[in-house]
């Protein structure tokens, strides 16, 4: 499938298309470490205003036709980049999570770029590769979207 995904600032009237995007059962188990409760919109409430009052991260907003399907962004995990998206589930299988991801990474000059995904996550792990993403590592932690421990690769986008 193609994508025509755009990608642009996040605007308050987005939030609400987020909040309903994170709670579909099946997008919270397949991404694993999102929120610990999805329906908790204080929770979202304040982790969107922090994520969209800290400069140091960068978060769009992905449109097709003018219609929301989903964010990506990248943040700092210590001395790294990280990036994670999210698309509504009604949309997959379209090509937005790559395109997204691909026009996200377009906008960043650094590199490496690192990310990560739950080992049995083969949708994830094909939208990663398809941006040139490799892995190099594994870990494990628990996952609220499963209640239980997960393993995960590690990835990055090389220099």
């Amino acid at each position: 499938m193609t994508s025509d995904v755009q990608l642009r600032p996040v605007r308050e009237d987005d939030l609400v298309e987020f909040f309903l995007h994170q709670q579909d059962p099946e997008a919270n188990r397949m991404a694993a470490f999102g929120p610990a409760d999805p329906a908790d919109h204080r929770e979202f409430a304040r982790h969107w205003a922090r994520v969209l009052t800290d400069p140091e991260i960068l978060v769009r907003t992905a449109e097709v036709d003018g219609a929301v399907v989903g964010h990506v962004s990248a943040f700092p995990d210590g001395e790294r980049t990280e990036v994670t998206y999210w698309i509504d589930p009604a949309r997959w299988g379209r090509g937005h999570a790559t395109a997204a991801l691909a026009a996200l990474l377009r906008e960043l000059p650094q590199r490496p770029v690192h990310a990560r995904a739950a080992k049995d996550n083969a949708a994830s792990l094909a939208v990663l590769r398809k941006c040139g993403f490799v892995v190099v590592g594994e870990d494990s932690g628990y996952a609220n979207g499963r209640g239980a421990e997960v393993e995960e690769y590690l990835l990055e986008l090389p220099a």
